[in-house]
């Protein structure tokens, strides 16, 4: 894994791109970048352990969906954030050449990173980042979607066993929906804040 040649073809593919050695300063940096706005998170384990939900709502109005525990009021969060100024998810697979890959059950998170938002933040650590396109989709499938099917106490074959993707067709399942980012979207500012410590599945 090459971070260099990483952030290079971020670039290249239209992205804006910040680079940190550690949780503090990239929390710190999206702190400022973001005072006096509504945020939204998508669905993210990353950004938990940023522990970026607290320090952002101390001076901005912050949705994220994580924050609820009934399914109602997850479902109603989730919309609000997709309106709101400043989005801000993790990947599960970043790729050398550039290219990101998300895995999504509800599509909340998919969609909110795609449009209507001032700005979107990729967060990613280093633990994300594999050479290519094709290892990015393998990641989100066989290492991201099975760790947080567990982790979430889903009732998948993933999560049971823990190794790879089965293709399942249970009702738990965490992968309905894929989304590759080939290059930046048109109309909306987009940057990957990478850190250089794992975060995240």
């Amino acid at each position: 894994m090459d971070i260099q040649i990483t952030i290079g073809s971020l670039r290249t593919k239209g992205y804006a791109v910040s680079n940190f050695d550690t949780v503090e300063h990239a929390a710190a940096y999206i702190d400022r970048a973001t005072d006096n706005k509504r945020v939204g998170f998508g669905d993210s384990l990353t950004l938990q352990q940023m522990v970026l939900y607290r320090i952002l709502s101390t001076h901005n109005e912050v949705s994220d969906p994580q924050q609820c525990t009934e399914t109602d009021d997850f479902l109603a969060t989730a919309r609000k954030c997709l309106s709101s100024d400043v989005f801000v998810t993790s990947v599960n697979a970043l790729s050398e050449t550039g290219e990101m890959v998300n895995i999504d059950a509800t599509g909340n998170r998919i969609a909110g990173s795609l449009f209507g938002h001032e700005k979107v933040f990729f967060v990613a650590g280093v633990n994300k980042v594999v050479p290519t396109l094709e290892d990015a989709i393998w990641r989100a499938r066989n290492i991201a979607a099975p760790r947080n099917a567990k982790r979430l106490q889903r009732r998948t074959p993933c999560a049971v066993r823990g190794d790879r993707c089965y293709d399942c067709s249970s009702p738990d399942r965490i992968c309905n929906g894929m989304a590759v980012y080939f290059r930046k979207m048109d109309d909306v500012e987009m940057e990957v804040v990478l850190i250089g410590t794992e975060l995240g599945y």
